[in-house]
């Protein structure tokens, strides 16, 4: 996973995405907390209001989720899936052993199911950097 400055400065090569590619995002306006999938190479896009209480961490982890339940239900040919997101704290907490989240080990489940059908890669891209 490359650092903050390595993505802006271009010091080194980011990882490229192959097969279909997919964007998650978690995000927080005062009207509320909102999740965002982009199934860039299907032309698929959702947006889902989490109300105003789910935080950022919250809505990037059903982000995740959401596009790979996407994943699961809408079966495709490529054998390589690429999910591009923007909390590198998702990442971290995706990867621990032992959690207590619910929706944590729901989008740890669906990870595992989508990776018994495709090879699956998780890409950190970090937002407000310009990429």
């Amino acid at each position: 996973m490359l650092t903050r400055e390595a993505w802006t400065t271009g010091t080194e090569t980011p990882p490229v995405g192959k097969g279909l590619i997919w964007f998650t995002v978690g995000s927080r306006t005062k009207e509320g907390t909102m999740a965002g999938v982009d199934g860039y190479s299907v032309g698929r896009r959702l947006s889902i209001s989490l109300g105003k209480y789910a935080t950022v961490f919250q809505a990037d982890i059903y982000a995740i989720l959401t596009c790979a339940y996407e994943i699961q239900t809408n079966a495709r040919l490529e054998k390589c899936i690429s999910i591009c997101y923007g909390s590198e704290e998702a990442l971290k907490a995706l990867l621990a052993v032992k959690t207590t989240s619910q929706l944590m080990q729901r989008c740890q489940k669906a990870l595992h199911d989508i990776s018994t059908r495709y090879t699956v890669g998780l890409y950190w891209v970090p937002g407000h950097a310009g990429v």
